[in-house]
């Protein structure tokens, strides 16, 4: 097999991402946007707020007005009337006057100030001392001081919030062209793998992987369709890639990556139309077995069997690909947080080691612990807060190092 474990480092396999398109778009109601991707530039069609609007209660006034009031000498305005919450004020303040108004009400022309009701005295229902003065434009959202019209105000690629969906319906959209929401399918195969309501004989074990992968699927905001389990034989595993290539986005097969007499899983993807092997080993810990294919247009990974490798491929490798073909503009970034190392931590030059921790919080700041134990074992993954990102060029970290750590 000419093609096994000539590996890839972790960079190369990620800038492949660019071999793979997004997924094509939709138009959706702005209430169902919430975790999509825009698929377009979103332009405003107006000024906004688009009127000046005033963001403490008090008195609208021309700032002028009020130059050099202090408690000791204030300036006395008139009071001109009050502007009503949602009012249009038709009327043009004059000089040495003063408007009542409320947060978000609209100042009236020859006002471009407002005044704090706390700094005031009101004298009478005519007149009002101001005790502090206030610069033009101060307590005041301007017409287009959010933004202007024909201004671009959300990328496409952009992973829609809350606080995207509330400035698109402050525009008056009221649907978005965003990316259609990935499907990835999950294959787990494997003669020693039973459905979890089994109880396993010797030498069996329940199917963790693909419930642990539909995890970070789901956290990535796509939809899953696992097809259940695949014995080590390869026209199952043919069949099986065939129909999760006709309905998904994305296929991930569980185990059979590895060296040995049952690895199909690169010879079935070989013999796929339109199917070619990008990637089979990466220069990385764990994880090192993983393959990636391209099979049409879609990325077909096969990931190694062991869940703990299974599990940091998909955090480090697989996500940034499913957020490719989500429509993301630029990788969503990965969570890391600083932190002192506990102990000194091994590592092999030429590989990039991703070591589980625990965060904990010390007297000096916050604090990675490495997670002991035997790579296979899913409570390493279990009692880890984060993964600690050793380079290539180390050989390890010292202790008291202060590093960064990628947050599970």
């Amino acid at each position: 097999m000419s093609h096994f474990f000539k590996v890839k480092t972790l960079d190369d396999v990620l800038s492949m991402t660019r071999n793979f398109d997004p997924a094509d778009t939709e138009r959706v109601d702005i209430s169902d946007a919430f975790s999509r991707i825009l698929a377009q530039n979103l332009t405003a069609p107006g000024d906004m707020p688009g009127f000046r609007r005033a963001t403490m209660d008090g008195f609208a006034v021309n700032a002028a007005a009020t130059f050099g009031a202090s408690e000791s000498t204030p300036a006395w305005l008139e009071i001109q009337g009050t502007v009503l919450m949602g009012q249009v004020p038709d009327f043009e303040l004059g000089p040495g006057k003063a408007v009542r108004i409320s947060t978000g009400g609209m100042l009236p022309k020859g006002t471009d100030a407002v005044v704090m009701v706390e700094h005031t005295q009101t004298i009478d229902d005519a007149s009002v001392e101001i005790y502090k003065s206030v610069a033009p434009l101060q307590h005041v959202i301007d017409a287009n001081e959010d933004f202007s019209s024909g201004d671009v105000v959300l990328e496409a690629g952009t992973f829609i919030r809350p606080q995207e969906a509330g400035l698109a319906a402050g525009l008056g959209f009221t649907t978005l062209p965003v990316h259609r929401v990935p499907k990835v399918g999950i294959i787990s195969t494997g003669d020693e793998i039973i459905p979890i309501d089994q109880e396993p004989a010797p030498g069996r074990i329940r199917d963790i992987n693909s419930y642990a992968l539909s995890g970070f699927v789901q956290e990535a905001h796509a939809k899953v369709i696992r097809y259940g389990i695949v014995k080590d034989d390869p026209d199952q595993l043919r069949a099986a890639c065939e129909k999760a290539l006709a309905q998904t986005d994305m296929v991930l097969i569980s185990g059979g990556s590895s060296v040995g007499t049952r690895d199909y899983t690169v010879e079935v993807l070989s013999a796929l139309p339109d199917t070619r092997i990008l990637v089979h080993g990466m220069s990385v810990s764990p994880g090192k077995p993983t393959i990636l294919a391209k099979s049409g247009t879609k990325p077909v990974w096969g990931l190694p069997g062991q869940v703990v490798s299974a599990m940091v491929v998909m955090k480090m490798v697989v996500i940034p690909f499913l957020n490719r073909i989500q429509g993301y503009r630029q990788p969503k970034p990965v969570m890391r947080v600083p932190a002192i190392l506990t102990r000194n931590v091994a590592s092999a030059q030429g590989r990039r080691d991703f070591v589980r921790v625990m965060l904990e919080n010390g007297p000096e700041g916050m604090t990675a612990k490495p997670v002991l134990g035997k790579s296979g074992l899913i409570r390493t993954m279990i009692h880890a807060d984060g993964l600690l990102d050793i380079g290539e060029n180390l050989e390890g970290l010292e202790k008291h190092t202060v590093t960064q750590v990628i947050l599970l």
